[in-house]
C-alpha cells in the first residue's frame, strides 16, 4: 500500500481532541498529513513526517477535514425559481411549496433524478464536501419514495426516508390516512434502502403525536430518528428528538430554554441550516445561544429546490459567523466534526490517525479565510478516501 505525505501546510485542522492549541480545531502549523490507503496515519509538524512513496507540496496553504453535510435534499425534478422570486418580492414561506417539486418529482425518470442528483454532487465535491447525507421526501407515494432512496444509496450511505416530508396531496383531506401509509406499506418499501428516518415536525405539516408515531415505527424497522424541528415556530420537534434519541434536531431556529436544555442534557446534536435562512429571509437560528449551553452544533447546507438551493457549505460558514454569532472556529468545526456527529460518525470530519483521508486543501493560509473572503472559490484541492477528486 503506497503512501503520501502532503507537506508545507501553513495550518492544519485536525479537529483532534488529543491536541491542545489555543482551539476547538486541534491546529498544527507548518504541519503534514500523511495517507496511507483510504486513512489518515500521521499528523504532525512538517519537519517530523516520516518518509513516504509519494510528496504533496500544499504551498503553505491551510488543509482541513473535507465539509460533512449531514442534512441535503438532492433526489428531485423541476426547478422553482418563481417562487423564490416571489418570496424575495414580499410573500413569505409556506411548506406548501414542497408539492410543486413532488409532482415534477413523480413525472420524472430515474435517470433524470439520479443525473441531477450526481450533478449536485459534483457541485458539492468541487467546494469541499466528501461526506453527504440525503434525503427522500419528494415523491410521497411507496414507488417514488423508494425509487429517491435506491438512487441515494448508489451514492451515499447516509441515506434517510422521509416520506413526512409533507401530507400528499392524495391525503390532503385524510392526513391520519398517510401517517397509516409512512408508518405501513411505504416504511416496508423504504426501510431496507434507508440508515435513518426523518420527520417535518412543524404546522403545516406533521404535528407531534404524527411525528412520534412515524419516528418510533421507523426505530422498530432499525432505522434511526432525525427531526425537522422548530424551524418555523415554536413546537415539540427539539424535545421529541431528544426524547427518542434523534441524531440531530434539524433548523433549530425558534427554541425556548427548554428546548436547549434538553439539547445540552441529550445527544441530539443541533444541525444550523443558515441557507434556509439566507433564502427565505426567516429569523436566523441563535448559534452563540447553544454554543454556550454546551450543544453540540453542526452546520449543513439543507441543499433542496424551494428554500436553500445552496450546495456550498463555505458559504453556510460564511453565514454563521456573520448572522448566527459563530467564531470561524466555531463553524468550522460545526461543518466538519460537528456534521460527523450529527451523523454519528467517528471516521470523518477530523485528521486523525485512523479517520479517512477526507481532505480539503483551501487556496488560502487558513481556515479563517472562509469567512474572511465570502463567495470566493478558496478550494484547491479534494481528497477522498485518500484519493485526490479535485
Amino acid at each position: 500500500m503506497s503512501s503520501t505525505v502532503i507537506s508545507n501546510i501553513a495550518t492544519l485542522v485536525t479537529n483532534d481532541p488529543s491536541l491542545r492549541d489555543d482551539s476547538p480545531l486541534g491546529l498544527v502549523r507548518d504541519a503534514a498529513v500523511v495517507i496511507e490507503g483510504d486513512r489518515v496515519v500521521w499528523t504532525g509538524e512538517s519537519r517530523k513526517a516520516p518518509a513516504t512513496d509519494n510528496r504533496v507540496d500544499a504551498g503553505g496553504r491551510a488543509v482541513l477535514p473535507g465539509f460533512v453535510d449531514s442534512h441535503s435534499h438532492l433526489v428531485f425534478a423541476g426547478d422553482r425559481t418563481e417562487e423564490f422570486n416571489a418570496r424575495m418580492s414580499g410573500r413569505a414561506y409556506g411548506a406548501g411549496g414542497i408539492r410543486t417539486t413532488v409532482a415534477a418529482t413523480r413525472a420524472a425518470a430515474d435517470a433524470e433524478l439520479e443525473a441531477n442528483l450526481v450533478r449536485l454532487l459534483d457541485e458539492a465535491l468541487r467546494q469541499g464536501t466528501t461526506t453527504f447525507e440525503t434525503k427522500s421526501g419528494y415523491g410521497l407515494t411507496v414507488e417514488d419514495e423508494a425509487r429517491a432512496l435506491r438512487l441515494a444509496a448508489r451514492h451515499t450511505d447516509e441515506v434517510t426516508y422521509l416520506g413526512a416530508h409533507v401530507v400528499a396531496p392524495e391525503y390532503a383531506e385524510d392526513p391520519a390516512g398517510y401517517v397509516a401509509l409512512v408508518t405501513g406499506e411505504m416504511l416496508d418499501a423504504c426501510a431496507p434502502h434507508a440508515r435513518w428516518i426523518d420527520v417535518f415536525c412543524e404546522e403545516g405539516a406533521f404535528d407531534g403525536d404524527q411525528a412520534r408515531a412515524i419516528l418510533t415505527a421507523g426505530k422498530a424497522r432499525g432505522l434511526h430518528p432525525r427531526v425537522h424541528a422548530n424551524q418555523l415556530s415554536y413546537g415539540p420537534g427539539v424535545r421529541l428528538a431528544v426524547e427518542l434519541d434523534a441524531a440531530s434536531a434539524d433548523h433549530c431556529t425558534h427554541l425556548t430554554d427548554a428546548d436547549v436544555d434538553a439539547l445540552a442534557d441529550g445527544n441530539t446534536v443541533a444541525t444550523l441550516l443558515p441557507g434556509a435562512e439566507f433564502s427565505t429571509r426567516a429569523e436566523w437560528p441563535d448559534a452563540r445561544r447553544l454554543l454556550d449551553a454546551g450543544v453540540t452544533v453542526a452546520l449543513s447546507t439543507d441543499c433542496n429546490p424551494g428554500s436553500s438551493f445552496t450546495s456550498s457549505v463555505p458559504f453556510c460558514v460564511a453565514l454563521a459567523v456573520r448572522d448566527m454569532g459563530m467564531t470561524p472556529d466555531e463553524a468550522v468545526r460545526a461543518a466538519t466534526a460537528g456534521g460527523a456527529a450529527a451523523l454519528r460518525r467517528d471516521d470523518i470530519g477530523r485528521l486523525a490517525p485512523g479517520a479517512y483521508a477526507d481532505l480539503t486543501l483551501l487556496d488560502a493560509p487558513s481556515h479563517v479565510h472562509l469567512a474572511y473572503r465570502p463567495g470566493v472559490p478558496l478550494v484547491a484541492g479534494v481528497w477522498r478516501r485518500g484519493v485526490r477528486r479535485v
